[in-house]
């Protein structure tokens, strides 16, 4: 038998006088309370109540026992009211600070739906490894290259104006002789992308296609590169997803396909496997990750 339940039922019997009056306060039929108090007194061995056609009162049994059916249901609310507490306890996750305001709010809305309330920390690549190392955060999505990551963001090339192909090659770049072309545009990497499986592949490809050295740089800061690209014919390394947020156009890169790729950092296997089942889309989504 359910004691628990059983004890539910005598508590309440014994408090509003009666198994009418306790039923109704249950919203419960009247014969579910019977069966459980029944069952009860079976499971303890000596009846709970004395049972008139006007009266119920406890027998001098169901009176010792009844302090200790409080205690009980008493424990298991407590015990309720805990784990719902645990349950919304912010589960605290580093993420890239290039996702948008919009995105993280669908993924912290999209989390709940799945019983996780998140506190979302935004952080450079650097800065969320390390609050992963120090366990700042339950969890952080780390930089690493795409085919080793659970969600991989395809990486090209996006500028102010449209481009006549639907392709930019980098060796397109190469500066002129004139001088208002000798400086050659700039490819401007932002710090998210300052990794060395996406910034190392991409000079790569500038040095092959004898673009200057100064023509991919690294930027401090998201907000600098932006400028940067606004102000001029320059292009910013970045996401489809994140180039229609910035309002600018883009075309992947001809020569090499570079992409974002993330795993999740956790101190607890149970936070890892939240993360990449249950909420995995809703991170992909956030991302802008094709998987």
């Amino acid at each position: 038998m359910d004691v628990l339940e059983g004890c539910r039922a005598f508590v309440g019997v014994s408090e509003y006088g009666g198994f009418s009056q306790a039923a109704a306060a249950a919203r419960l039929p009247q014969s579910v309370i019977s069966r459980r108090v029944a069952a009860l007194e079976k499971h303890l061995g000596e009846r709970l109540f004395e049972r008139t056609s006007r009266s119920v009162t406890l027998t001098p049994f169901g009176a010792d026992m009844l302090p200790s059916a409080k205690r009980l249901t008493r424990l298991a609310d407590d015990l309720q009211h805990d784990a719902e507490r645990a349950r919304r306890r912010p589960f605290r996750l580093a993420v890239p600070d290039t996702c948008g305001t919009a995105d993280l709010a669908r993924l912290e809305a999209g989390a709940r739906h799945e019983g996780v309330y998140l506190d979302l920390v935004p952080a450079g690549p650097a800065e969320r490894a390390e609050l992963a190392r120090a366990l700042a955060v339950r969890a952080a999505l780390i930089a690493v290259p795409p085919d080793q990551g659970v969600w991989a963001v395809t990486l090209g090339l996006a500028g102010t104006t449209e481009p006549a192909t639907d392709v930019l090659h980098l060796e397109s770049l190469r500066p002129g002789r004139s001088r208002a072309t000798a400086r050659g545009r700039v490819v401007w990497v932002q710090p998210e992308d300052d990794v060395p499986h996406v910034r190392d592949r991409l000079t790569r490809v500038r040095d092959a296609v004898a673009l200057k050295p100064a023509q991919v740089a690294v930027a401090a800061t998201l907000t600098t590169a932006l400028a940067e690209v606004l102000g001029s014919s320059d292009l910013l390394l970045c996401s489809p997803s994140q180039a229609a947020e910035l309002g600018l156009v883009w075309r992947p890169i001809g020569e090499v396909q570079l992409a974002r790729g993330y795993s999740v950092s956790a101190l607890a296997g149970t936070d890892t496997e939240r993360l990449r089942g249950p909420l995995r889309p809703l991170i992909a989504r956030c991302l802008g990750a094709e998987r």
